[in-house]
C-alpha cells in the first residue's frame, strides 16, 4: 500500500489518472497538451509509476508512424471514482471555477465525473 500512496500522492499522478480518465485514450501528446506545465520526463516517469502499479494500460499499435494509447484499467477508474471528491473539493479553491458547472477546471484540467 506505501508505494500506492507514494505513487499517488504526487503532484502529477492525480492529474493523469483524471486526464485518461475523462477522455478514455490519449496518446503521450495529448496528455502533454492537456497539463499545461508538465515536462516530457516528468510524464514519462509518471506514466511509467502508473503502469507498474497497474492503474493505467499502454497498448501499441503496429503502425507507421507508431501509435501508443494510453487508458484506465479497472483499478485506475476505480482509484479516479476515489479521489473525484478531493479533485471537485479542489475545483472550488481554484479562481478559474465555474466554467461548467457539470466539469470543473482545476489547474486547467476538467474535473468530470
Amino acid at each position: 500500500m506505501k508505494g500506492t500512496i507514494d505513487v499517488v500522492a504526487r503532484k502529477w499522478s492525480l492529474f493523469v489518472l483524471n486526464v485518461v480518465g475523462n477522455n478514455q485514450k490519449l496518446r503521450f501528446h495529448e496528455i502533454m497538451d492537456m497539463l499545461d506545465g508538465v515536462s516530457p520526463t516528468t510524464l514519462t516517469e509518471t506514466l511509467d509509476k502508473l503502469l507498474k502499479l497497474g492503474l493505467i494500460k499502454r497498448d501499441s499499435y503496429l503502425e507507421t508512424p507508431p501509435r501508443v494509447e494510453y487508458s484506465l484499467t479497472a483499478e485506475g477508474s476505480e482509484l479516479r471514482a476515489a479521489i473525484h471528491p478531493l479533485l471537485m473539493w479542489a475545483a472550488k479553491k481554484d479562481p478559474a471555477k465555474g466554467r461548467d458547472p457539470g466539469c470543473p477546471v482545476f489547474a486547467r484540467v476538467a474535473i468530470c465525473p
